[in-house]
């Protein structure tokens, strides 16, 4: 799919493209590939004289395959943008731009929100977008809003996890699911950190490329900024993620050092008992209580009273509670 967007009174406006013909009779500022067609790449280089890359080349993560200017001119960044899927998985997607002839050429494999977002705030905020480098910025900006909106849910599932962890009590299925949950916030914030990081180091290479104008090179060091404090962010919420799993798992060793208490305390209860019974169960010839008639009576009282005494003995030290 091809989304094309020229600029209408500082607007983003998009243009339907439904032939060759038709992106031939605009001037576009934004040209936007979601899965291209051959034909539609075919469109692309024929028109615009740019060759766009494979989805092969996104996995490259070498700066100088990420970021670089061609023999022509044409600037290539290759950057990192984080979505969520149906199934509340997270995932990051390499986005490939390109900016040459005045125009800013993207190419991903799926619909990103950072994406729809900036194109619907550039229609409602006429003068927000003067040219294809101010759209970039934008996506970048709307990535650094998006990141700290997902660092915010973490932070909101985060609180609900110490309610549980921080109960009296945490049952080992409880405990489970709140195990799941924070490796699951914990993957967030790590591929948060380091979409950050991936961003930074594109706005970086823009800045340094003279490239922007000076109220978009104030602009970048703006959304460097709001990097900065997210990444403070970022190792907060590891700093929490640490503490409730280290509590968590501590809930969970109490659990089963109580089940090992309870074990230990019945064995060692039932010591004096088996101690009496394997007395009374030696096959000597002569033993004074084995005609006697109350020897049955008194064996039975005394492995009873030896099991009761220990019981006793541990609640009054408070070694059952």
């Amino acid at each position: 799919m091809i989304n094309v967007f020229v600029l209408q009174n500082g607007r983003l406006n998009q243009v339907n493209i439904d032939s060759r013909s038709d992106l031939e009779t605009i001037a576009p500022v934004w040209v936007d590939l979601t899965e291209p067609t051959d034909d539609e790449r075919a469109w692309v280089k024929s028109i615009y004289g740019v060759t766009l890359p494979d989805e092969d080349e996104f996995s490259d993560i070498e700066a100088s395959a990420r970021y670089f200017e061609a023999e022509n001119g044409d600037l290539h960044l290759r950057t990192d943008f984080l979505f969520e899927g149906d199934d509340d998985t997270s995932a990051t997607m390499t986005v490939a731009f390109i900016l040459a002839r005045n125009i800013l050429f993207s190419v991903h494999a799926e619909d990103l929100p950072v994406f729809r977002l900036v194109r619907m705030r550039a229609r409602s905020r006429p003068g927000s977008i003067g040219d294809y480098r101010d759209v970039l910025l934008d996506l970048y900006e709307t990535d650094a809003e998006y990141s700290a909106d997902a660092l915010e849910g973490i932070y909101q599932k985060l609180e609900a996890v110490s309610h549980s962890v921080l109960k009296k009590s945490l049952s080992d299925q409880a405990a489970a699911e709140v195990l799941n949950t924070i490796a699951h916030e914990e993957d967030l914030n790590g591929r948060i950190r380091r979409n950050m990081m991936d961003t930074r180091r594109a706005v970086s290479f823009l800045m340094r490329g003279r490239l922007l104008s000076a109220d978009q090179f104030e602009d970048a060091r703006q959304i460097l900024r709001d990097i900065e404090s997210l990444d403070g962010h970022t190792a907060f919420l590891f700093d929490k993620i640490n503490f409730l799993m280290d509590a968590t798992v501590g809930f969970i060793n109490i659990n089963q050092n109580k089940i090992i208490k309870i074990f230990s305390v019945a064995s060692v209860a039932f010591l004096p008992p088996t101690l009496i019974a394997s007395i009374y169960g030696m096959n000597f010839d002569w033993m004074p209580e084995l005609h006697w008639g109350g020897g049955y009576p008194l064996a039975i009282a005394m492995m009873i009273g030896s099991a009761i005494a220990p019981f006793w003995y541990f609640r009054r030290r408070g070694w059952l509670n």
